[in-house]
């Protein structure tokens, strides 16, 4: 009986350790949901982007032009993520047309528009807007600026035509940098 009593301790004592030990790696894992699916922080932007149902028309074009690699790599990026609603917004055909092989330098640039090298949580954004008097800028991986500004409880990101872009889900971050969804796909001048 004594022995018996003994092994179901030790076995008890042994879970414990075992969930002690897993314990900081859960708390390390805070994780934002996107798309039915949570976003770990130790994945990289295409690891978790693959799992977001809302994104499966960005990962298609990411796929289509050849960047997957990059959005793997190092970084740090700050991605502005459209959802598959934001790709639905565009004229009819738009995004069919962008996925043709012939036309893979402009989905390039279409994409490339949405990405900021460095890592901006929307903290740093906002400090970066309140210290520019309103607004701010940040140069894309394309080449050219997006703008930022806070308006009516939210942060909008402008792009060179003047349309504007709600963060609808802020901070999701990656290894690699941080995802921000946004509610309208940007286009570039």
């Amino acid at each position: 009986m004594k022995l018996s009593t003994f092994a179901l301790y030790a076995v008890a004592a042994a879970a414990l350790a075992v969930s002690a030990a897993a314990l900081p790696t859960v708390a390390k894992e805070m994780t934002v949901e996107v798309g039915g699916a949570p976003m770990y922080p130790s994945k990289n932007i295409i690891q978790n982007a693959v799992n977001s149902k809302d994104h499966t028309t960005l990962v298609a074009a990411v796929k289509a032009a050849g960047l997957v690699d990059t959005l793997q790599g190092p970084g740090p990026f700050t991605v502005f993520a459209p959802t598959n609603d934001a790709f639905a917004k565009l004229p009819a055909g738009t995004v069919d047309t962008l996925l043709k092989p012939e036309n893979k330098d402009a989905l390039v640039g279409v994409l490339t528009y949405h990405v900021v090298p460095g890592r901006y949580t929307a903290k740093d954004i906002m400090a970066m807007i309140k210290k520019d008097g309103g607004k701010t800028t940040l140069k894309t991986v394309e080449g050219e600026d997006l703008t930022f500004e806070a308006k009516d409880g939210a942060l909008w990101v402008w792009d060179s035509k003047g349309d504007a872009a709600k963060i609808t889900i802020k901070n999701v971050m990656q290894s690699n940098g941080v995802i921000h969804v946004i509610d309208t796909v940007l286009m570039h001048g």
